[in-house]
């Protein structure tokens, strides 16, 4: 039997991550117990699926009881400083995250991908470079793209020794680790993000670099040398250490030079692909490209393996999606972009004159570097949310002043459609949360291509 057979475990939130903790520990003989503050009438479906694998359910409270608990697991985005983890602590019961508990359970190795940016497309191309080798591949973790969105800690349940895991990692479920070591770890970038919930960039930042914590010689740390936080940690990390940029001389991991995307692997260059191989737009996508390949090379994989998937990838959902060409104007579903950084990044990324539908719910953030975006390449702004206010002074401030507003997305679309002449490209790019006006980004964005359907 596992070593968690009779084992207690309480397991703090019941949503997707949570549901697949306690269906990977009842299959392992544990007893456990989900709570959620949320009133029972709010989690019919989580309920019922906790009847099918006989967990016991505790709703509509933030009491949990520790009695006789051996194991504490709360889900991504369960706040640390709610009582129950200080009162584990005090009872000396372990407290751990679900990669932390998928890291103890796996038999193969994981790369590990996070960042403020492109830790989806990054992770889901990485995963297809894998299977395009003939890999046994399990994309996992906090991804979801399309059909895409399988638990880090079900895919540790069910891969061999022989398999290979690609896992989004998020900020949050690197709180709670201890010994989770990914064979190879990858930061992408660090920008200012989630600044509702971190005290500073500084603890951002901080909490980011633990997917490095654990890592020793036989490891891989993949960095970005162009980004001021994650250039700095290079010289600090016990792993081996691949910088990626598209600028910069780098003695080990990947670059651009001229139009070749080169991996430089223990003194040997791989042009694994060229900038015309890569159908996204946008540098941002380059440097993905980098990052990949970098993992890719240093898990064995062949050349022409990562070529392969390059030239065949297509853009995840809700990230630059493009969704129809109607009366000569594309329209383009960026809904995953959520923070300033990205918004940023996407506004640069497009070439045509753009139309862009932007704003939701603040998370902290400084707008200033979106209202220079704005004048550098917008041809007009539609602002939705709650706090479009906020964008629309940023965008001022930097003397771009084509701003309307909308009260709906079927507005702003409207809005859009009817600015827009052929060649124009009329792109949701958000820059805020989305929680204000719907239940996610996904939920956004598909908000998004009705509107945009219903005029086709």
């Amino acid at each position: 039997m596992s070593g968690y057979n009779d084992k207690s475990i309480a397991v703090i939130g019941m949503a997707r991550t949570g549901l697949a903790v306690a269906e990977v520990m009842r299959e392992l003989g544990a007893r456990t117990m989900l709570y959620d503050k949320k009133d029972a009438s709010q989690l019919a479906e989580a309920i019922d699926f906790a009847d099918r694998i006989g967990a016991e359910v505790r709703a509509g409270s933030d009491s949990v009881d520790l009695d006789g608990i051996d194991l504490v697991v709360p889900s991504p985005g369960v706040p640390k400083s709610m009582p129950v983890f200080a009162e584990a602590e005090r009872r000396g019961i372990e407290v751990i995250s679900e990669i932390e508990l998928a890291y103890r359970l796996s038999k193969a190795p994981i790369i590990a991908i996070t960042g403020t940016n492109g830790k989806t497309t990054t992770t889901v191309l990485t995963g297809q470079i894998m299977m395009a080798d003939g890999r046994d591949t399990y994309i996992a973790g906090n991804v979801v793209a399309g059909d895409i969105r399988l638990p880090l800690v079900t895919a540790a349940h069910k891969a061999t020794a022989d398999s290979v895991i690609v896992a989004e990692i998020s900020t949050f479920q690197l709180e709670w680790i201890t010994s989770f070591k990914p064979k190879v770890a990858m930061l992408l970038n660090v920008t200012s993000d989630h600044m509702d919930r971190h005290a500073s960039i500084e603890e951002y930042a901080g909490l980011k670099a633990r997917i490095f914590e654990n890592q020793s010689g036989g490891d891989f740390a993949v960095t970005n040398a162009e980004n001021a936080f994650t250039a700095s940690l290079a010289s600090g990390l016990k792993g081996r250490v691949l910088m990626f940029g598209r600028k910069s001389d780098i003695s080990e991991g990947g670059f651009v030079r001229g139009d070749d995307l080169i991996v430089r692997l223990d003194g040997v260059e791989t042009v694994v692909c060229t900038r015309s191989d890569i159908p996204l737009r946008g540098e941002h996508n380059v440097e993905n490209v980098l990052a990949a390949s970098c993992a890719a090379l240093a898990m064995g994989v062949k050349p022409e393996s990562i070529l392969k998937a390059v030239r065949e990838f297509k853009p995840v959902e809700h990230r630059l999606e493009s969704v129809a060409v109607i009366d000569g104007v594309e329209y383009i579903n960026n809904s995953m972009c959520t923070n300033v950084d990205a918004a940023v990044r996407s506004v640069e990324a497009i070439d045509e004159p753009q139309i862009i539908i932007a704003g939701g719910k603040d998370k902290g953030s400084d707008y200033a570097p979106l209202g220079e975006a704005f004048k550098r390449k917008a041809k007009h702004v539609v602002l939705i949310g709650a706090d479009a206010g906020l964008i629309d002074a940023a965008a001022r401030k930097a003397g771009f002043e084509a701003i309307s507003r909308a009260g709906s997305m079927q507005e702003a679309v409207e809005i859009a459609r009817k600015l827009a002449e052929p060649g124009d490209v009329v792109v949701l790019t958000p820059g805020c949360a989305s929680f204000d006006m719907f239940n996610s980004f996904e939920h956004r964005g598909q908000v998004f291509k009705e509107a945009v359907q219903s005029k086709s």
